[in-house]
This record gives C-alpha cells, sequence and structure tokens, in this order.
C-alpha cells in the first residue's frame, strides 16, 4: 500500500470522554491494553475514565469509573489479570441497569468506550450502543437529564479489544492472553515430562477451553503429544482402540513416557464429552500402563504476560482509540484484532455471529464445517499436528527415491529443533529418505552426515539450541568437498535453517552451480535467528523465545529497585546491527528509550533523552530503563551512555547497566517459535517435495532456475516462497540486516507509550474489512 503516510496529528481527542474497562474471563494482557489506551487517549487531549469493575461498576456508578492521568497506568504492563477488576454482571442485562449505566456516562460526558473482554461482554457493549439515544431520550422524560444532553451526547460509539485465553473469538488471528496461556501450559509439560520419563508413565493433561480446542491443539503440537481431544474434531468411532495401539507401539519404540492433552470442552462424535478421568481409565484398564491426570485450571490465566501479548495488547489498545477517534454516528462497533502482522478492524456483530456459528455446527455435527469456521491458522494447526503425530506403517509410505538433507548454520536459535523434527517427519511421510547434517557446512564439508528416522527425532521440539549442531561457516571455503559429499551421498535436495549465514550460504551455493553441478537442486532457506534480521520475512524462528528472556529479565531487573531511590537501567541487548531485540523488547517492558543502529541519534537527542527521564522522575515514576542495541553507535557505547545518564541525573536518580549477553540464546523455545518452526518446516518441506518432482527429468533431479533456492518468510499477512537471487536488492550486506523493516513503524509507539511527542504514521492503521474477506492464506502472527 504505496500511498502518502497519514499522520494523527490531525486527529484530536479535545473534548472527547473514553472510558475502558475489563469484562468477563480476565486475561493476561489486559493492563498492557488498558494502559495503552490511556496513555494514547491522555496524547490525542482526550479524557480517560477508568470503569472499575466492568459493566457492574458502569451501573454501579460512583467511585467505579474515575478519570485518570499518565501515572495511573505506571508499572501496571508486567501485571497479569487486570488492574480495573472484571465481574460478571446482571443487572448490565436488564434494561434498567443499561438505563442506569447510560445516566452515569452522560454525567461524565463519556460517550466513547473502549471494551476488552470475550465475545459475550462485546455483544453487550453492541446492545448497549444500539439502545444508547432510547436510554436517553427515557432519561431525559424522567427529569433525569436535561433535552441539551440528549443532543449533545447522542452518540456512542465503542471499540472491543478481545481478551480471552481460549482465543475462540472468530476473525481475530491471535486474542489477548492467549500467547501467555500456552507458555503456561508449556511450562508444565516441559516439567511434567521429566518426571514421566523417569517413571515411564502416562500423563492426561486437561487445558482450558470449554468450546474452543485451540490451547490443546497448539499445545499438542508444541510438545508433540501422542494424542488429543479437542471439541471440533472429535475423534472417530472406535478411536479407543486406535489409541491405545498408537500408545502401545510409541511404547514398543522405547519411548519411555506419553502425554495426552483433553480440552476441558472435549466430546466424542456423537457429543458425549469425553473427560481426562475417563482417558485415564481407558489407558489404565486396557493396558496397564502407570497413569496420572494433571488439570491445569486457572494456572493458565496467571502469571505475568508473555512479549508477545504485551506487544499485541500495546498495538491493539493505540489502534482502539485511533478506531474511536475516526468512528462516526455511520460506522459500526468494531474490534481491533491483528490479521498476520497486521493491525485490522472487523465489524463486531460480523465476529460474533461467526463465533456462534461455530458453537451451533458443533452442535448439529457439521465439525468439518466448524473446524473451517474456526479460520485457516486453527485449521493449519490441525493438519500439521495430524501430519507429525502419527507414523504410518511403512507398507502405507510412497517410496520416491530421493535423499534430503537438513542441515543448521548459524548462530544457535530456539526452535530450530522443532524445525527440524517436522522437516524429518513430513519427509518420511512424503516417501523421501532424511539425512542430517551435524555442524552446518563445515560438518557437511568433513562427511558427518547420517540418514535420520521418524523416532530419532521423537522429543525434539522443547529442546532449546541446536542439536544437529551448527556453524557460522559459510560454504564458499569449502565448495569442492561439499558438492563431492552430495555426490556421495546423492543428496536431492536441501533444507537450511539458520540465521544471516543460511541466506548468504544459499546464495553462494546458487552463484557455484555453474562450476558444480552437484548444487543444480532444490534449496530452502527457513530463518532461525534471535536477531530477527534475515531478509524476506517479518518473524524468524528463536527470536519470541529471545524477546521472552530480555523482557523476563528487564521486570526483574526493575523490581529490584522498588522501595529504593529513584533509579535508571540502561541495558544491552544482542541482534547485531539489527535493533528488533531492542525496539520491541522496549516496547514489552514499557522502557523509555531504545537505541538502535537503523535510526540514527546524536548527542542532542541522548541529553533529551536524559532531560525527559529527569523531568518524569520528579513526579511518582521511580524507575527507568533504557535499551540499547550491541552495535547502535561505536562511540555512544554502553559505558558512555550509562556515565553521561549517571552525570546528568545527579541528584535526581542514579544509574545502574546491565549487558544481557548470552542468555538470550538459550532457554527452552517459546509456544510461538515451536509452532512457528514446525509449521513453516512443515510447508517448506512440501515445497521441497513439488520441486523434486517438478525438475526430475531421465533418472535424476536438475534444477537451475532461480525459484529453485528460496526462503520461506512472513510477509505481513502470509508465508512466502521467494528466490534469494531477488532478496539480494533488499539486503544490507555490510550490517547484515534488510533494508526495509516492518517493526520500525512500531518506533513511534513505544515513544508514545513512553510520553514523547512525535508523529506517528497511521496510513497502515486498520480500514474496516469484513470477516469474510480476510486472505485465505493468513497465516498468523500467532501461530
Amino acid at each position: 500500500m504505496d500511498h502518502q503516510p497519514k499522520f494523527f496529528e490531525n486527529l484530536s481527542g479535545t473534548g472527547k470522554a473514553i472510558g475502558v474497562l475489563t469484562s468477563g474471563g480476565d486475561a493476561q494482557g489486559m493492563n498492557a491494553a488498558v494502559r495503552a489506551v490511556v496513555r494514547m487517549g491522555i496524547y490525542v487531549k482526550a479524557k480517560v475514565y477508568f470503569v472499575y469493575e466492568g459493566y457492574q461498576g458502569m451501573v454501579d456508578g460512583g467511585d467505579n469509573i474515575v478519570e485518570v492521568s499518565w501515572e495511573s497506568v505506571s508499572s501496571i504492563l508486567q501485571v497479569g489479570g487486570t488492574v480495573i477488576g472484571s465481574a460478571r454482571c446482571k443487572s448490565f442485562r436488564t434494561h434498567e441497569g443499561r438505563l442506569q449505566a447510560a445516566y452515569n456516562l452522560v454525567q461524565r460526558g463519556i460517550t466513547n468506550l473502549c471494551v476488552i473482554g470475550g465475545d459475550g461482554s462485546l455483544t453487550g457493549a453492541n446492545l448497549f450502543r444500539e439502545e444508547w439515544s432510547g436510554l436517553l431520550e427515557e432519561l431525559a422524560q424522567n427529569g433525569k437529564i436535561d433535552a441539551e444532553a440528549v443532543k449533545k451526547y447522542a452518540y456512542l460509539n465503542i471499540v472491543g479489544m478481545v481478551g480471552s485465553i481460549d482465543n475462540d473469538f472468530c476473525g481475530t488471528d491471535m486474542t489477548i492472553g492467549t500467547d501467555s496461556a500456552l507458555h503456561r501450559i508449556i511450562e508444565v509439560v516441559d516439567a511434567i515430562m521429566t518426571t514421566a520419563q523417569s517413571h515411564q508413565r502416562t500423563f492426561v493433561l486437561e487445558v482450558m477451553g470449554r468450546h474452543c480446542g485451540y490451547l490443546a491443539l497448539v499445545s499438542a503440537l508444541a510438545c508433540g503429544a501422542d494424542w488429543v481431544f479437542i471439541p471440533e474434531y472429535p475423534p472417530e468411532e472406535g478411536w479407543e482402540d486406535m489409541m491405545c495401539v498408537k500408545l502401545s507401539e510409541n511404547r514398543a519404540r522405547k519411548k519411555r513416557l506419553n502425554i495426552i492433552i483433553v480440552a476441558e470442552g472435549a466430546i466424542d462424535c456423537h457429543n458425549k464429552p469425553i473427560t481426562s478421568e475417563k482417558v485415564k481409565d481407558l489407558v489404565v484398564q486396557r493396558l496397564g500402563f502407570d497413569t496420572r491426570v494433571t488439570i491445569l485450571g486457572h494456572v493458565q490465566r496467571g502469571g505475568t504476560p508473555s512479549a508477545f501479548d504485551r506487544i499485541l495488547a500495546s498495538r491493539m489498545g493505540v489502534e482502539a482509540v485511533l478506531a474511536l477517534l475516526e468512528a462516526t454516528p455511520a460506522t459500526p462497533a468494531c474490534v481491533v484484532s491483528l490479521s498476520g502482522n497486521q493491525a485490522v478492524r472487523l465489524p463486531l456483530m460480523e465476529c460474533v455471529q461467526m463465533t456462534q456459528e461455530v458453537q451451533k455446527a458443533m452442535d448439529e455435527g457439521r465439525f468439518l464445517e466448524a473446524v473451517r469456521l474456526r479460520g485457516k491458522s486453527f485449521e493449519n494447526n490441525l493438519n500439521t499436528y495430524k501430519l507429525l503425530a502419527h507414523k504410518k506403517p511403512d507398507a502405507e509410505l510412497p517410496k520416491t527415491n530421493f535423499n534430503v538433507a537438513v542441515l543448521n548454520v548459524g548462530a544457535p536459535a530456539a526452535g530450530m529443533n522443532a524445525a527440524v523434527r517436522a522437516a524429518v517427519r513430513v519427509g518420511i511421510t512424503e516417501g523421501h529418505k532424511m539425512f542430517a547434517v551435524i555442524d552446518g557446512f563445515e560438518g557437511f564439508a568433513k562427511g558427518k552426515i547420517k540418514e535420520i528416522s521418524w523416532g530419532d527425532v521423537g522429543g525434539w521440539t522443547g529442546q532449546g539450541g541446536s542439536i544437529l549442531g551448527t556453524k557460522r561457516t559459510l560454504p564458499a571455503k569449502y565448495l569442492e568437498k561439499i558438492a563431492e559429499q552430495m555426490r556421495t551421498n546423492n543428496i536431492n535436495a536441501l533444507m537450511v535453517i539458520g540465521g544471516f549465514e543460511a541466506y548468504e550460504s544459499c546464495l553462494q551455493l546458487q552463484e557455484a552451480r555453474s562450476r558444480f553441478e552437484e548444487f543444480s537442486v532444490p534449496i530452502c532457506v527457513l530463518p532461525a535467528t534471535i536477531s530477527n534480521n534475515v531478509p524476506g520475512t517479518d518473524f524468524s524462528i528463536g527470536a519470541d523465545t529471545a524477546l521472552n528472556a530480555i523482557v523476563e529479565t528487564c521486570d526483574r531487573i526493575k523490581q529490584s529497585a522498588s522501595g529504593t531511590k529513584r533509579r535508571v537501567f540502561i541495558i544491552e541487548t544482542m541482534g547485531g546491527y539489527c535493533g528488533y531485540l531492542a525496539n520491541m523488547g522496549a516496547l514489552a517492558a514499557g522502557a523509555d528509550a531504545a537505541y538502535i543502529f537503523e535510526e540514527q541519534f546524536d548527542i542532542r537527542e541522548l541529553q533529551a533523552n536524559v532531560e525527559h527521564l529527569t523531568e518524569k522522575m520528579k513526579t511518582s515514576i521511580q524507575r527507568g530503563l533504557v535499551l540499547r542495541n550491541e552495535n547502535c553507535n561505536e562511540n555512544y557505547t554502553t559505558d558512555f551512555i550509562y556515565q553521561l545518564y549517571s552525570e546528568e541525573g545527579k541528584g535526581v536518580f542514579d544509574c545502574r547497566k546491565n549487558v544481557l549477553g548470552h542468555m538470550q540464546q538459550g532457554g527452552a523455545p517459546s509456544p510461538f517459535d515451536r509452532n512457528f518452526g514446525t509449521k513453516i518446516s512443515a510447508k517448506a518441506m512440501q515445497w521441497i517435495s513439488k520441486k523434486l518432482k517438478e525438475t526430475y527429468r531421465k533418472g535424476k533431479v536438475f534444477a537451475n532456475t532461480e525459484d529453485s533456492v528460496c526462503l520461506l518468510g512472513m510477509r505481513r499477512r502470509n508465508l512466502v516462497f521467494q528466490p534469494v537471487a531477488e532478496l539480494k536488492s533488499e539486503t544490507d550486506f555490510v550490517h547484515r540486516i534488510p533494508k526495509e523493516q516492518w517493526w520500525l513503524k512500531l518506533r513511534p509507539l513505544m515513544k508514545i507509550l513512553a510520553k514523547y511527542k512525535t508523529s506517528y504514521d497511521v496510513s497502515d492503521s486498520g480500514q474496516l474489512e469484513h470477516v469474510a474477506m480476510l486472505p485465505k492464506e493468513a497465516v498468523p502472527a500467532a501461530i
């Protein structure tokens, strides 16, 4: 969309009042959304009010509806749940209750509401909006308000944000809280796996999701569960036998544990509930396995929000305020949401109707329809799970006689192993022989290559680092030896998983094709690096895990200063020349500034930042956070910035510095990285199979066109295969970053939320779309 940038400076909130409330079940990240609404509202000069205890507070009025200031939302970003409270409210369901609520809002001049909650809360808000003018007339007839007020406050605007850990709202890829709930589930599964391994046990885990199987399905994908039960896709008749056969086969393959995941709303094809106890009893009676049940319950709602949820909620909160400012009496109530990596606005009632359609389809036994209505992302998850969980008997597998090699290149990134596992299993399902290369291209040249089977990659999804081993060495040094190994092992295709080096390697292999025809085979690059600096993709495997590590550390560091005098922390992040981690970390941790290479800064800017912080510290704010990318400027080092802040802040605050270092590369992969790695790898393997069929001539594979060396990346809303040769023009090879990076658009967002005056380009801001129009191939930013 190359239209002129449009800035929101001409959108003024002067004279407007916005009420913000959280309703229904709580979800991690709601506070980040509340904070963004308050700060963006104040930024555009609107008045912002908290409505405490959801609709109950709106009906009760009084101290439940309070005007708030900038500082009111300080330090709530990292808090789970909702600080303004949420309550189920019977009275708002009555006409009298809504009449009283309308009166309470008019008294304060509030005609813009931002509602954060599930579909019930949003449906209620829409009804309130439709009744609004009638309610005001009734209040005027009762003598509660005058005719002037009826005219002045004639319309109520509503924007919704979906806060629900179940991810059960149609039209939105990811609801606020879902990613954090997955974090809780995966933490538990990882912990249970170690004990189950010790005792050769079977564990049945029950996760939330009364009407939606998203959490169960994605956590099953993320931990490689043996079996999963979800309401949208009940098992076929006779599933009891099939499941028991599968479990005993796994044990026979020397797998010491079994994990079965059950959504609390799981049903069989006759709509009868399947409970975790029932599954346990079945396993014990039929197989005699030592079996335990763990019901996760409200743990999934608790804890601090993940980096993803904080960024999602902050983006949505700002978008919600923009939507309210632009709303006219004619625009329908909308929800702001994320499609792929883009903010979109959707008519609220269309989403609600579609969500209800899913339930209706399930009630009527139209399960395939229910899966389709849940959206492309859900369907993708289900298909990928089915592909990877169960191995077909050898007799049923096709035989292609193709050999495909997988290798890791560059620095380790969490999620690489999940990608290798998916590649190996999909490759075997497609009929290929799969080979693993140890230690990247260096290992390849030395002949460290072995066949790898379905069982060899069991349990890999949750492992951090790179099990195959990885090196930064590029192939240029060893072209001859690598070509020889490819000839010896008859390798017909390559999958290269890694960061900028992986991309560069494949460029080198493509350029060497004229000298070595062994490289004329399909080659696919999967971006995997914590720096997220690979051209052709918005996200790379491993960046989410690193971001969570940074945010978690920032939270702890900030907390270490509570109760002491005012303090500012200077924190250095990794990323090479790419500022993604520093910038997104700053947004998710609520930092005051982030210094990055992509946005040049000088001493005047540093000075302005220090003054800005000094002013802030004179209010009730006690702590400041400044992030600096390791290569943002060769002279303004972390030490320099630390000394500058220490000197200039004398008497107001003191300073501490932290270099985060390699802890950003380690750790178990986050749910996002496990699933992103798994899904893009499965898709890449299918692409390789297609290319192998296309390029097989006269008994050999010969692929020498540009489009046979591709990088699979996520661009805005879609997963796309792009020839690496075409990406050259988009790359700054000196600094190893793409020339254009989407996340730079979020820079102003961080500045606004940190109280800076800045200009924010809203030309990308969501236009109202319709639910059915969302692109079919959309891949969620959430996976």
